[in-house]
């Protein structure tokens, strides 16, 4: 493997804040909303979660590209990040399964980044001062003419971008042993969230955003997924739309992370944008129902509103963050359907939450035998 160059790079916040260090990936300039990850491995998950689109991820592991690059380990067909910003990027890897160099793989897909820089202080003063817009170059570390470029990066809030990730046309997955027919509403979906419906025996129909309640109710499934995505969930109102239809036909349904919010805003409880997000392997979260607690694997900066649901009687809290209280699961009443706002397909992260596709799945047994 030939040795690899870097060239000087930057990146600026949008309060002007900079910090300069060497490029790596492509030499370019990229923009977006900035954000940390605590996860120590599953570098190359967190790139391909489409749920990252339109953001610049902060690893805060000490060392990225370490064990290189392989096509088992990808949530979707592209690197869904604008851009990187680590500690140490290693250009050689030691994994003999590995197919390439996470460098080599990120200037195929025209990624940007910077390493050689404190992000222990970077993670400190934006999770102080809260997610925010920044741009990272390495054609020019001129911060002036930064900051200009920095001014048309579109902020997270009010940004629908599920269309910009979800599946081009409809498709299936088929299991081996084909027990239940399941309507995915693809908002952004991760590859393992598929895997594990299918595993458990899901037909999976894979429907794009934007696609009629009445075209996936005409499949006749016997339940419906809402996946996981990118974005302000409050401009998200086509997928509201559907899943209030959903919900009046009483068919089972599940949601994870945007689905979970989009089950929130169906039912009149609204979404804010949070101060930093959640994005990790290692958030516990209390499983009210049965007084258990889980370390799950989380990425959304947006959250349902705690006072507002409390006002709701159709709706019942079912997990909680341990850490801020924060709504991490609700169900509806009478009706079934549930959410969670973490990711039980473990991909990366624990195995901690994986029954809740196991509820799903008696949930879609006992409507069925009705």
């Amino acid at each position: 493997m030939k040795l690899q160059t870097t060239t000087d790079a930057v990146l600026v916040l949008e309060d002007g804040t900079f910090f300069k260090g060497k490029s790596l990936g492509k030499i370019g300039t990229t923009g977006g909303e900035l954000c940390f990850n605590t996860g120590m491995t599953g570098y190359q998950e967190i790139f391909t979660d489409p749920s990252y689109y339109g953001q610049i991820v902060i690893t805060t592991v000490s060392h990225v590209g370490n064990y290189g690059v392989q096509p088992e380990e990808v949530e979707s067909d592209a690197i869904q990040i604008k851009g990187l910003v680590c500690k140490e990027f290693s250009h050689f890897f030691s994994r003999n399964t590995a197919e390439g160099s996470l460098q080599e793989y990120f200037e195929k897909a025209g990624i940007v980044g910077i390493c050689e820089i404190d992000t222990r202080s970077l993670v400190r003063y934006i999770r102080d001062k809260g997610a925010m817009n920044a741009i990272i170059s390495s054609e020019t570390t001129d911060v002036e003419t930064l900051k200009d470029k920095l001014n048309q990066v579109p902020s997270m809030k009010g940004l629908e971008l599920s269309s910009k990730v979800t599946t081009g046309q409809m498709y299936e997955l088929q299991p081996t042993e084909k027990k239940f027919k399941v309507a995915v509403l693809d908002l952004g979906i991760k590859k393992n969230i598929l895997n594990n419906l299918v595993q458990r025996g899901c037909e999976c129909r894979v429907y794009p955003y934007g696609t009629s309640f009445e075209e996936m109710e005409a499949w006749g499934p016997d339940g419906y997924f809402i996946s996981n995505g990118p974005g302000d969930p409050a401009v998200t109102t086509e997928a509201v739309k559907s899943v209030e239809a959903i919900l009046n036909v009483e068919r089972p349904m599940f949601g994870i992370c945007m689905g979970h919010q989009i089950l929130a805003q169906a039912n009149g409880i609204p979404t804010y944008k949070m101060h930093n997000g959640h994005r990790g392997l290692n958030h516990p979260v209390k499983n009210l129902i049965t007084g258990k607690s889980e370390i799950t694997s989380q990425n959304h900066g947006f959250a349902v509103d705690a006072e507002a649901l409390k006002n709701n009687p159709n709706i019942e809290v079912t997990h909680i963050n341990l850490n801020d209280n924060t709504i991490e699961g609700i169900r509806v009443k009478n009706k079934p359907a549930f959410s969670v706002q973490y990711h039980p397909e473990s991909s990366p992260g624990p195995h901690d939450s994986e029954y809740l596709f196991d509820l799903f799945v008696e949930m879609l047994e006992k409507s069925k035998n009705k």
